[in-house]
């Protein structure tokens, strides 16, 4: 199958030759300019309203004085954030699938992290934040009366990435410093501006007009489980087990697990039901215990008895695995013998380590604490808590699969990891298993990410404006920086939209309150990432005039005969250095490996 990207850059390469051809023949308008894949359009008009809007100067200078400062603060962030990707990429030269080429283009569908059905939203932001951009720079052009020859719209083949206006050259060398570096800053000034008041009104009454739904919210399902076998999938909510209704996960896992059939009956939000045939796939392992048995994503491990008792729940699987030291399990893939205890390692230095217990990465599997069964590392830790440090107790278990019983000396730390030095994974034996094998998407957590499950008013008077800006930049590409998490967030988009529902004033409005927050939502982002991006300090972004303009003040006040070749050398070596940083970032990785 052709990937998107190799359609786009297709349908890029036919329409460069085709609009090149027709310029070359005469056949486009003066106002249409194509160079290569770059076409321009081109238009006077405009020019007496900017003059007009421009008529309160010294308000609209101040606004550029604070701007011109804003964008300085952005700038010294940039180069180090720019130089220190870099200096990452050649340390650690693995790639992150964020680094990818084509997901540096704000392109729905091509970009893997922006999905089609946010496309309508994005282009919305993107020309928003191009218009307001050059449009700031028009308008200081009339305050600071540097003349405008022309404004437009710039187009990558038929992609929008631009606006800009054409300050008339004589007229802009003619005008002082200031008055150039605030015409510069303009454009960033007010991409910030637009980026904060969507968040204000994001964080704020549209936050807070939507909740969570009740149920639970599907955001995967393991292959080969009984939820897949459902038919159950990405953006479905159970609303109702057996009838019964479900307001979380906690009460579907409280409410499954006291059911013993087989076969369950669940209910969606959309209204369908559907039966959940239960079995139980095997989610986490040790090989070197399990004697091999693994969990498969392409095609599930099914663990189907215990000393051969069939098994299909995990109810059913914890009963017949607590009730013996060593069990065989039979799964489709064969079958394992092991102790059944506590799962861990050694920890240097530890309680355990000083009873001899190796440390080397050797199994440890405790199956009795001060003569106390420990089945599974939640037992575990129960027993262990109530341990008195200094004591010295009997553990008994099974060190690289041979049995022993060790003196040991209670520790003093925190954690049941301290007090006996055994570093525990969860499960009977280090394994998990699940009957149904849904992964819950965490619709709690975005919802509070943007502000939500606060009130009418949402996350505005919480205190953490800023730190929720930062987050959201992050969001549509979340599970590649915080693995933990395990999904993105794009918007609502309508299969993410299904997890929520509005409330409050604007419930009324339905899924235009799902609109709202997209448009909203992309809006800010675009216009943050524009005003952050050309803060970048090189040419021809806008961070790359500013330099020029502070190097050129700085380099003033200095006792050095030739000003106009310092400065040259500065602006040179900051904007080749930016150029280099931004290079390694995003190709980097695919180089150096």
């Amino acid at each position: 199958m052709v990937r998107p990207l190799y359609w786009v850059l297709a349908g890029i390469a036919v329409y460069t030759a085709g609009a090149m051809a027709l310029q070359a023949r005469g056949y486009l308008p003066e106002s249409v300019r194509v160079s290569g894949p770059i076409t321009t359009l081109h238009t006077g008009r405009g020019r007496a309203f900017l003059t007009k809007l421009a008529a309160p100067k010294r308000l609209w200078r101040a606004w550029g004085n604070f701007g011109v400062g804003m964008a300085l603060v952005t700038m010294v962030g940039m180069f180090a954030a720019v130089f220190n990707a870099g200096w990452q990429a050649m340390q650690q030269p693995e790639a992150q699938p964020v680094q990818n080429p084509q997901n540096v283009l704000v392109i729905p569908g091509v970009n893997d992290f922006l999905p089609p059905a946010a496309a309508p939203e994005i282009v919305l932001g993107l020309l928003i934040g191009l218009v307001v951009h050059e449009g700031g720079h028009g308008l200081l052009c009339r305050v600071e009366d540097i003349d405008i020859d022309s404004m437009g719209l710039a187009f990558f083949a038929f992609i929008p990435v631009g606006a800009f206006v054409e300050p008339d050259e004589e007229s802009r060398l003619r005008a002082d410093r200031g008055s150039q570096t605030r015409m510069f800053a303009a454009g960033v000034t007010n991409n910030f501006l637009v980026a904060f008041v969507g968040f204000l009104l994001l964080f704020g009454p549209v936050s807070g007009a939507i909740s969570v739904a009740a149920g639970v919210p599907i955001g995967n399902v393991a292959s080969g489980s009984a939820a897949e076998d459902a038919g159950l999938g990405y953006g479905d909510v159970v609303t109702e087990v057996e009838g019964q209704p479900v307001a979380n996960v906690s009460e579907f896992e409280a409410t499954l697990g006291r059911i013993d059939d087989r076969s369950v009956e669940l209910t969606l939000k959309s209204g369908e039901t559907t039966t959940l045939e239960r079995k139980l796939v095997l989610m986490r392992s040790v090989p070197s215990v399990t004697d091999g048995i693994e969990p498969n994503q392409r095609n599930a491990t099914i663990v189907e008895a215990v000393n051969g008792t069939e098994v299909y729940t995990e109810r059913g699987f914890a009963r017949a695995m607590a009730g013996r030291e060593t069990v065989t399990i039979q799964t489709n893939r064969g079958s394992a013998t092991f102790p059944v205890g506590a799962y861990g390692l050694a920890v240097e230095d530890g309680p355990l380590a000083n009873a001899s217990v190796p440390t080397n990465g050797t199994d440890v599997i405790v199956t009795h604490v001060a003569g106390e069964r420990t089945p599974n590392a939640s037992v575990y830790s129960s027993v262990v808590s109530g341990l008195e440090p200094g004591s010295t107790v009997d553990v008994r278990a099974s060190v690289g699969g041979e049995r022993d019983t060790y003196a040991v000396t209670v520790g003093t730390g925190d954690g049941p990891g301290d007090a006996l030095g055994l570093r525990t994974q969860q499960g009977f034996s280090g394994i998990a298993v699940a009957d149904a094998g849904i992964d819950v998407y965490p619709a709690s957590y975005f919802l509070a990410v943007l502000g939500g499950n606060s009130g009418a008013w949402g996350g505005l008077f919480s205190g953490q404006f800023l730190q929720q800006m930062f987050v959201v930049l992050l969001v549509p590409f979340l599970s590649t920086i915080a693995p933990g998490i395990g999904y993105d967030f794009a918007g609502f988009v309508p299969d993410v939209a299904n997890f929520y529902t509005a409330t409050g004033p604007l419930s009324g409005l339905g899924g235009g309150v799902f609109m709202i927050a997209n448009v909203l939502f992309w809006t800010a982002w675009v216009n943050l990432n524009l005003g952050v991006f050309n803060c970048v300090p090189t040419f021809p972004l806008d961070g790359g005039h500013i330099l020029r303009s502070s190097a050129e003040s700085v380099v003033a006040r200095l006792p050095v005969e030739d000003g106009r070749r310092a400065t040259t050398a500065v602006t040179a070596s900051i904007s080749l250095l930016m150029l280099a940083g931004l290079f390694l970032m995003l190709f980097g990785p695919q180089l150096l490996n």
